[in-house]
């Protein structure tokens, strides 16, 4: 498949590119500036584009089957995660048909029926405005007139092993037997893959972990 991929620099959207080229598939790596980018892989090709514009969303992913954002402002300003959203769903609009699959947060999922992990008094206040932004993000994925797709992660994602095994939810943060809601950003990505390869969540959410 033609996989069009933002945030290939980030931690996830690494795995999620070395996870895609594991399984034969060609790479789109959008970047701000792909002629700084290199790779001595034959199936990845680097594409100039910014994500916060429409415009150059439908520029950049032309050909590709699928779009995967694993997009994040790093240091930057969190709400840029709501206006990435709602960039991807405008531009990939003249690009139908086209799928979206898009890493959203873990603080938009319940941690019992109708309360969010963000508005639980344990949830770290630093943490807020990023977890809000991607719960605005799914409510602008909702509203999208093509086929999308968001993946949240449990509440601990971090940097592990690919064991390729890993349970899925959906709108329901997910505990493993230790009461630990986890997932390794390995096996995140192994999911993200997975979804792209077998689609099973056609316009909703679902959620990763063990």
């Amino acid at each position: 498949m033609n996989i069009a991929l933002y945030g290939t620099t980030g931690r996830i959207g690494r795995r999620i590119l070395n996870e895609a080229l594991s399984r034969g598939h060609h790479l789109i790596a959008i970047t701000r500036d792909a002629s700084t980018a290199h790779s001595e892989n034959s199936n990845i090709e680097f594409r100039t584009g910014d994500v916060l514009k429409p415009e150059s969303v439908a520029a950049a992913t032309g050909g590709a089957d699928v779009v995967v954002s694993a997009y994040g402002p790093g240091a930057g300003d969190a709400d840029q995660i709501t206006v990435a959203a709602r960039s991807l769903v405008e531009g990939l609009a003249a690009n139908q048909p086209m799928r979206l699959l898009v890493v959203g947060g873990a603080g938009s999922l319940e941690v019992s029926p109708g309360l969010e992990l963000l508005d639980t008094p344990e949830f770290p206040p630093a943490h807020k405005k990023a977890a809000r932004a991607h719960r605005n993000a799914l409510a602008i994925l909702a509203k999208c007139p093509f086929n999308w797709t968001c993946v949240s992660p449990s509440a601990d994602i971090k940097e592990g092993i690919r064991t390729g095994s890993y349970r899925i939810g959906t709108s329901q943060l997910l505990f493993d037997e230790y009461g630990t809601s986890r997932i390794s950003m390995e096996d995140f990505a192994v999911a993200i893959v997975d979804e792209v390869e077998r689609p099973r969540f056609s316009r909703m959410r679902f959620t990763v972990g063990y």
